[in-house]
């Protein structure tokens, strides 16, 4: 294999073992990766194309859906891919500014995808909370800013972390027990010092729970209640329907993502491949589900999709 003429001592590469502890079970392991990107990518590209041709769907809530799908499709891209080379070809090798570069972009439309998750709340709270505002306040014009904020954003808080390590001595052991670049885990093989790295990770932890998750537990509650007040009861169903995807899109989301990053700092006593597999479960997952969510739950972009997948 590739990888069995360079040594874990070659200061121009690390090595990624995949899931510690369950080499063996690789080939097996790799059958639900490869199907959930494919079935991820198959959704996603399947949304960007329905939205892209039918004009009725050029709206602000479906422009969100595509920028998302965008996200997830990129995603799962940064890490499947080199998983599958690990899981199939024993090919373990990446060069340290491959491994920088897939970390960068791999935090990055982590941010990303938070970012898009706010969006969609503040646009489901105008949409049923103000509705007659929501055509003035919500434009695609006024989306496609806040999505060039939010990408601003996720590159500002993703760019410290490769400076971060390339300032960090790597000494003999270059070898990252896991399937993909992530920050802590590259860090925690240093044999420098790496309490900045550690204190950024927790500072971009809590400035993400802080700014997002408030927002979107405010704009959902409102939701909820606004809800409960509509006196017909078909608007009650229908935005209660909607409302119900998303709020299950974001709990699929943050829910093991605060749980994986929580564990890859204080949860020593976790198995390393419960780790490992919890912090490929965020990235791999809302990429697969988010399109059959959306697809299933929104009754006009479901007949859209069904116009082009039941043709003959």
């Amino acid at each position: 294999m590739a990888d069995m003429n360079l040594t874990p001592f070659d200061p121009s590469i690390f090595i990624l073992t995949g899931i510690s502890g369950l080499e063996t079970a690789h080939e097996w392991i790799s059958i639900p990766f490869s199907i959930s990107y494919i079935i991820g990518l198959l959704g996603n590209f399947t949304l960007l194309f329905v939205v892209s041709k039918e004009q009725t769907l050029h709206k602000p809530m479906y422009l969100l859906i595509c920028i998302l799908a965008l996200t997830d499709i990129a995603t799962s891209t940064a890490i499947v891919p080199k998983a599958l080379c690990i899981f199939w070809f024993n090919l373990k090798v990446i060069t340290v500014g491959g491994c920088l570069t897939q970390m960068f972009f791999l935090h990055m439309f982590s941010i990303m995808h938070s970012a898009i998750l706010v969006t969609m709340a503040i646009d489901r709270y105008v949409a049923i909370c103000n509705p007659l505002r929501y055509t003035i306040f919500l434009t695609n014009a006024r989306i496609a800013k806040l999505g060039l904020v939010g990408l601003v954003r996720a590159v500002l808080f993703s760019l410290p972390m490769p400076l971060l390590l390339r300032r960090l001595p790597f000494c003999a052991n270059r070898i990252i027990p896991t399937t993909f670049c992530e920050h802590i885990a590259v860090a925690k093989i240093s044999c420098g010092d790496i309490t900045v790295n550690r204190m950024y990770g927790l500072v971009l932890m809590f400035l993400i729970m802080v700014l997002d998750l408030p927002l979107i537990v405010l704009s959902y509650g409102l939701i909820i209640r606004a809800i409960f007040r509509m006196s017909s009861k078909k608007a009650h169903e229908k935005a209660l329907s909607t409302c119900t995807a998303h709020i299950f899109v974001m709990l699929m989301y943050y829910t093991p993502s605060l749980f994986s990053n929580l564990a890859h700092r204080f949860g020593q006593g976790i198995a390393p491949h419960i780790h490992i597999i919890l912090s490929n479960l965020y990235l791999l997952v809302p990429p697969m589900l988010n399109p059959i969510i959306y697809g299933a739950k929104t009754k006009e972009l479901r007949n859209k999709v069904g116009k082009y997948t039941c043709r003959s």
